[in-house]
């Protein structure tokens, strides 16, 4: 095989991670199938969860940290009773003790201590760096970091179903949430500890679930031909749909481009980020931030073609 001819492409696409591969690892895949010149992905999935994670293909990555900021939605099924070294099903088991009986009432009320804002350890092993090091490399030597409290909010926490000794949450949260620390938490306010079986990620950042394509769905696009494929790109604008959206005249875009302040019109609070469009095309131009009065570039996307003009 020749090598890759990587391609200048833009846009947001939605993978539904398998089990198994870590977030990079399923990034470099889809990467390679659209031979994106350009890509990154918008916060870490465990390999043992799946489900929803964004991809930003070249410009695209400018708006990144947005949707890593984004509030996200998970279901996943905790198993009662068994601690394990990792706090999921992939690490050695610690401890095994009768699950207690609650009732659904009792069991609500435990639950409402793990609704709205609510404060989490992250876990030893996160992706949380310590030192330039992921703590779950310290974790694997056996070495325990110490960990700030931080505060997170959970907006929904729904029980979809339980058995005698299992619990399938829905949960929506903040970012910075781990799901695995919920699971652990509750599992020691039952007095009986507690592990994550599964993990799926239903959406961030109000993306449809039904937009979700898997690997191989990617793949198949791409035999069908690249324009096909580039079909499934959405525009690098949906990172920053909760921003304002400010549409200019060509010659404002032209102004903004050269690092010309606008007049804000429409008076907007101090540091707020906004969308910037331009008029007719409506050509996504990146971001503005609002400064004493004015407009000015904050993130813009390439804009070298327009410049010539």
């Amino acid at each position: 095989m020749g090598k890759t001819q990587w391609r200048a492409i833009d846009g947001v696409v939605l993978l539904n991670k398998p089990l198994g591969l870590s977030s990079n690892q399923a990034l470099q895949k889809v990467r390679r199938v659209f031979r994106a010149a350009k890509a990154g992905h918008t916060g870490a999935l465990d390999p043992l969860a799946t489900g929803m994670l964004p991809l930003c293909l070249g410009e695209a990555t400018k708006f990144s940290q947005f949707l890593l900021d984004a509030d996200k939605r998970y279901i996943t099924c905790i198993e009662l009773g068994i601690r394990t070294t990792t706090g999921d099903k992939e690490g050695d088991i610690l401890t095994n003790e009768t699950v207690p009986q609650l009732s659904d009432d009792e069991l609500e009320t435990l639950l409402n201590r793990f609704r709205g804002e609510i404060e989490q350890v992250p876990p030893m092993y996160s992706a949380l760096k310590h030192e330039g090091k992921p703590l779950y490399e310290y974790a694997r030597q056996g070495i325990t970091i110490e960990r700030k409290r931080r505060k997170v909010f959970i907006s929904n926490l729904q029980v979809l179903e339980r058995t005698e000794n299992t619990l399938t949450l829905d949960i929506s949260c903040s970012k910075g949430t781990y799901i695995r620390t919920i699971g652990e938490d509750i599992g020691e306010a039952m007095g009986c500890g507690a592990h994550l079986k599964t993990l799926h990620r239903v959406s961030t950042a109000g993306y449809d679930p039904a937009d979700m394509l898997t690997i191989e769905e990617f793949e198949a696009l791409a035999e069908q031909g690249e324009d096909i494929l580039d079909q499934k790109l959405m525009g690098s604008d949906t990172a920053v749909l909760h921003l304002p959206e400010v549409v200019m005249s060509v010659q404002e875009s032209q102004d903004i481009v050269f690092g010309r302040l606008l007049n804000d019109t429409r008076g907007f609070d101090e540091d707020q980020l906004l969308r910037l469009y331009v008029e007719g095309t409506r050509a996504f131009m990146g971001l503005g931030v609002v400064k004493k009065g004015k407009i000015k570039p904050h993130r813009l996307v390439n804009t070298s073609e327009l410049a010539k003009k």
